[in-house]
């Protein structure tokens, strides 16, 4: 008896010992944390990698970030950016992985130089003597940079991952499979655009990129002006022959006449392509102010005897003077 009770509680010591070590075991737990040799395996297999490229960058300080697939900044913040800074690369531009560093929870990617000028090894040399020192190499400061980054964002800390899987994180704004700048701008358009641009067909809407790379660039232009509207036409084709008559008002195709060998005329003015969404313009509001809208006035000043009765902003245009009264003469 006494022997059973003793094996009873070695027994208990034993497993109290085992299942803690067990329950830490967890299959299921989180990736490790990426190694060093993680790090040299990812800078070997991207570093001066060719990428095409899914979206636009700016250039400027400001990249983007990529965070669990959502690309930021919002597609208007970025359109600012551009406008302000300038765009380092378009969709389906090809681009160089020109540096990759780790920082925290971040894989810091820069394109085609990045956003600063990095200096050459014999820049950084100088000559000293009795005038001072005296650098070998005078930088150039108009040769502005005009690459971009993008840092990959992970919750917590960067994982270890295969390259493979680091090309999937990366594929909103990278393409590594395209074989063509065709096939990497096709990727990041609609796919009315794209099954139209595979067919050679233009469509109203369309941009003049689409329209280069569905009919390649016009033998003949022209410019044309119909009221107050001015506008470009491209012209593809000669008779005897089917004739495209593409025109264009800003970037946009507005008009797609063709030309048929039998004499037929078609025209196509209706959008039948719809790109990003363009930011709205406020209109007049032609039934005036608001109630309850601010008023311009100082305090005490008494209001304009030619304002409109409603507030708005439209003066009302000054009466006529009355007629002279019989017998009295004209004006001098």
């Amino acid at each position: 008896m006494k022997l059973r009770y003793l094996s009873a509680v070695a027994t208990c010591l034993l497993l109290g010992l085992v299942l803690p070590g067990a329950r830490g075991q967890n299959p299921s737990s989180s990736p490790s944390h990426i190694t060093n040799q993680g790090r040299i395996d990812i800078i070997r297999a991207f570093n001066a990698e060719l990428v095409y490229v899914r979206t636009a960058f700016p250039m400027g300080q400001r990249g983007l970030t990529l965070k669990e697939g959502t690309i930021s900044p919002s597609p208007t913040e970025l359109q600012q950016a551009i406008s302000l800074w300038g765009q380092a690369v378009k969709p389906g531009d090809q681009a160089m992985i020109s540096a990759v560093t780790f920082k925290d929870n971040r894989i810091h990617f820069e394109i085609n130089g990045g956003p600063i000028k990095k200096k050459k090894w014999y820049e950084h040399i100088e000559v000293s003597g009795s005038g001072g020192d005296i650098p070998l190499s005078k930088g150039d400061s108009t040769d502005n940079p005009h690459g971009s980054f993008v840092d990959l964002v992970f919750p917590h800390y960067i994982p270890q991952m295969s390259t493979e899987q680091l090309k999937d994180a990366l594929r909103p704004v990278f393409d590594f499979n395209s074989k063509s700048i065709l096939e990497a701008y096709l990727e990041t358009i609609p796919p009315k655009a794209k099954a139209a641009i595979q067919k050679h067909q233009v469509l109203v809407g369309m941009n003049r990129e689409m329209v280069i790379y569905a009919k390649g660039r016009p033998p003949k232009k022209d410019r044309e002006r119909e009221g107050e509207d001015e506008y470009e036409e491209w012209i593809y084709g000669d008779p005897p022959q089917d004739v495209d008559f593409v025109r264009f008002v800003g970037d946009f195709v507005i008009q797609v006449e063709t030309m048929k060998v039998t004499g037929e005329k078609l025209v196509r003015t209706e959008k039948e392509v719809d790109l990003d969404p363009k930011p709205t313009v406020a209109k007049d509001d032609a039934g005036g102010r608001p109630p309850g809208a601010p008023s311009l006035r100082r305090p005490g000043e008494a209001p304009d005897p030619d304002a409109p009765a409603d507030g708005s902003s439209h003066r009302r245009a000054p009466a006529a003077p009355p007629d002279p009264p019989a017998g009295s003469p004209g004006p001098q």
